[in-house]
Formats: C-alpha cells, structure tokens, sequence
C-alpha cells in the first residue's frame, strides 16, 4: 500500500455531536461471533469462506492482491511502464500511474451464454430486473464465466473491519454510524441498513481521482458523452483518525466532480462534504458555474434530483449505485441467495476498448460482459410513509466478498419495474496503488422510455489514480471558496 501522508483532519471543537445522543438501532456482535471473521468460517470482510455445495462458487482464498502473471504479459506488448521502483512487468510492483488494469484471466472462455432460447433454465438465478431485462430486448445476453472470488484487501483492512464488529454501530434511527473506520463496519450484518452502510464506507483507498465518461443514448442508439474529472477524499479510511474524532466530525467524504467536456459545459464544478448523519446535517454541497463565476449551496443535491450531465436517467443517489441518506425509506435484509452478477469486468475496461464498442443502441454490447456466480445478500428498500422519492421501491443486491451493491431494482410509485442498474466490478490488484474493487461500468436502463444511461466508462481516459500529493490538506484542496481555482486547469 502506498505511504500515507501524516495529514490529520483534526476535529473542530464545534463538531457535530448529536450523533452520540440518539440511541443505538443496531447491536454490536459478540467477540465470539467477531471470531468467525478470524476462524475460517467468514473471510475477515465477512463473506462465507467455503464454496457452493455444487462448486460452481470456490472457496475464497484471499483475492487477488498483485498483479498477475496474465496482465504482466500482456502489459509488456502494450508497452506499459512500471511505477517508480517497482518490476510490474517481471516481478513484483504496480504498473506506471495512470495505465489501466489488465485482465488476469485472458484465456477465460464462457461457460454458457444466457439467451431468451435458455432464459428458463436459469431464472432462479436471476434478478427481478435482469430477467425483464431479456423480455425487453430480443437479443439480449449474459455470458457466464468461471467463478473467481477476487476481492480482498490489505492485512491493515482486516484488522480494522475485525475491530469495527464488536464496536460499531448505528445511531441516529440508522442515519450514522458510530465506533468504526476503515473498514466496512458491519461484516456480520444483523438488518438491511448495515448492509448498505458496508457499501457507503467499503475501503477504496485515501486520495483518489477518476475519469467518469457519461453517455445518455436515446431509443435509436445515439448519444453525446460527458466527461467528468472526480477527485475524492475518504476521510472515513483516513488511518490517523480515530473513530471518535470520525463520530465528532461527521464528514466520510469529500468530492469533487469538474466537467471538463464537452465545451459548453466545461469548467462547471461540484464539490460534496458527505457527512455520515444526513439527517443531523445534510449533506453539503456546491456548485460553481464557469460561465457566471459564482459558487453558490446546492441543497438539492441529493435524493431523487437528476444528476449531474445524465441527462434525467439517473437521480442523485443513484451515483455509485447508491449514496447519501437512507431515511426516505424503509430497509429490509431478505436474506442471502445465489445469483449471476457482473464481475471481474476487465474486459469492458480494456484500455484497447472504445466508448463506441460499448455503447451500442438499446444496451451495452454484451459482448463484452462477463458475469459469474456469487453470493448476494439481498435488500428491499420502500419509501417510507410520509416522505416521497421518484422510485416507489427498490431491491439492492450486494456481492458478498466486497459488500459492492451490483444491481439495482427500481421501481415506479405504481410499483411497475423502472429502472435496472448494474455495477460492473474489477478488482484493482496493484498493491502500491489499491488492492480494492472499483466499478468499470455502470449502465442504468430506462423501460420506461426506452433508454440507457452509461456511467464510469474511463477506457479512452487514465485509470483511477492516486492523488495524496496534489491533496496535501483535504480540508484546503475541498475548500469552496477557492473551488474556482479548478475550473480551467
């Protein structure tokens, strides 16, 4: 893992202390059952250790946490250059900043393919949302491939995650945590909240920065992309604070998103202090305009508001396949199943893949998906009464070995089937860098108006990289009175 530099958010003496006042809604779990995240009857993130009775789920044996021999060979004929001290091409190391993640399983061919000719056979195994996802499209598909449980973390992670079992907890009616850090603070979840705090929090670094390429295509199959520079903080993974001072501070993350294309948008920037109780104290949020200059709040940010450059096809909470407050709605844990989900989706992030290979009319080329059989748990979401939200109701299922949510159901307020997300996972295997999982791609379809939005499409862009150096002092860097200085760099 990369050196972390010694910058301490240091916790103001006027910080938000409300969040101890509530009582708990969530129990801490004994050390004895902590002890099955150590025992080899949970993997320390708290995912089954064993496999399927059927084999076709292997059983975890820690992920892949260096760069494969796969993706070494085939850095070498793309001419990658190595990190600064370090052999990615012949040993051990990371690949130069900036140069993607490679496919470690190049030889992988599917096992079968899903088709409407199968689509019975295989059912059971299927989302609510992918199935009509095949009654909508007559050549819909949904290649299978050998299950490899990749995920995994840094020890550093585990150790963390261990601690937060018997310590964390949800304040607040379930609008903050308490007593954790680092690492998801609910491995052996008890109700559906926790399940989607481990996704909010899961462990994607410190610093960050990413290209997010957006793509609204209509029915005919045209589109315009949007490209956004999104540089983030996680103060909540910060090493030198403490849980205590993470409770007082109430902030988990700063972002930043900067339009850099196209033209007449370029320069416009959003910039998100994410606090851990919402209902406490919202969200922050600003927005600078390049063509006015001014910085001016943003309370809309958030919810069932359109984002940014989607072109109406998404809401605000539906970045990052879900974000922000849970209070709009009820939360229910069904349970744990089987399923075919997205994953290890290298392939569709192949820095030899174009924008214009992917985005294809009606959907994504399916081509180029790889999905595999993994454990989800399974959360149902409704609007609780006396709020409102554009979507009525939604289910969430959450792959267990990275608690990264991987579809997304949503519903209408007449409870007929929406919108259908799909979060599209690679595991970034560089141990200078990351050793984390990240979502690649990112469609959400509309059936509704026969639509679909892309997200998170960084192929023709650099990987997601490390920023500690330019973020110095995040509470500078994500400062917006000086967020014009970004604009028109």
């Amino acid at each position: 893992m990369w050196q972390v530099k010694r910058t301490v958010l240091s916790v103001c003496v006027t910080a938000v202390f409300g969040l101890l006042a509530h009582s708990s809604v969530s129990a801490k779990v004994s050390p004895e059952e902590a002890e099955k995240l150590k025992n080899g009857e949970l993997t320390p993130m708290g995912a089954e250790m064993a496999g399927n009775e059927d084999g076709s789920i292997p059983k975890w044996t820690g992920g892949l946490l260096e760069v494969p021999v796969a993706a070494r060979a085939k850095a070498k004929q793309l001419g990658y250059e190595c990190h600064k001290g370090s052999d990615c091409l012949d040993g051990d190391g990371a690949f130069a900043k900036g140069l993607h993640y490679l496919d470690p399983f190049p030889d992988d061919k599917p096992l079968f393919t899903i088709t409407n000719a199968n689509l019975d056979e295989y059912k059971e195994d299927l989302s609510t949302g992918q199935i009509a996802l095949f009654k909508f499209f007559d050549d819909y598909k949904m290649p299978v491939y050998q299950t490899r449980r990749t995920a995994g973390k840094k020890q550093f992670v585990y150790d963390e995650i261990f601690e937060n079992a018997t310590s964390a907890e949800l304040v607040a009616d379930g609008e903050g945590i308490a007593g954790a850090r680092i690492g998801v603070p609910f491995p052996i979840p008890k109700n559906g909240r926790e399940v989607i705090w481990n996704h909010k929090v899961r462990y994607r670094g410190l610093a960050v920065r990413r290209w997010n390429n957006q793509f609204p295509v209509t029915s005919s199959g045209s589109f315009s992309g949007v490209r956004l520079q999104e540089d983030v903080y996680f103060v909540y993974s910060d090493p030198e604070a403490s849980r205590e001072a993470l409770t007082e501070n109430n902030v988990i993350i700063y972002f930043m998103q900067i339009i850099r294309e196209p033209a007449r948008l370029a320069g416009a920037i959003l910039m998100v202090h994410e606090t851990a109780n919402q209902v406490e104290e919202t969200r922050r949020a600003w927005l600078y305009n390049s063509g006015s200059r001014r910085v001016r709040r943003a309370p809309n940010v958030g919810y069932d508001n359109p984002g940014t450059g989607s072109d109406g096809l998404r809401t605000n909470d539906q970045f990052d396949m879900f974000n922000g407050a849970t209070d709009r709605y009820t939360w229910k844990l069904v349970g744990k199943r089987e399923m075919y989900i997205p994953y290890n989706a290298y392939r569709i992030h192949s820095p030899e893949v174009k924008y214009t290979d992917i985005i294809k009319p009606r959907h994504m080329n399916q081509d180029l998906t790889r999905y595999e059989k993994h454990r989800v748990w399974i959360v149902e979401a409704e609007v609780r009464e006396g709020t409102s939200h554009l979507y009525g109701k939604r289910t969430f299922y959450v792959d267990e070995d990275s608690w990264q949510i991987v579809l997304v159901d949503n519903y209408d307020q007449r409870g007929e089937l929406w919108r259908i997300q799909e979060g599209h996972q690679i595991q970034a295997y560089e141990p200078e860098y990351y050793v984390t999982q990240a979502i690649v791609a990112h469609p959400i379809y509309d059936l509704q108006n026969s639509r679909y939005l892309t997200i998170a499409l960084s192929n023709e862009d650099d990987e997601f990289s490390v920023i500690e150096d330019e973020v110095d002092d995040p509470r500078k860097y994500f400062n917006p009175r000086t967020i014009s200085r970004f604009a028109f760099k």
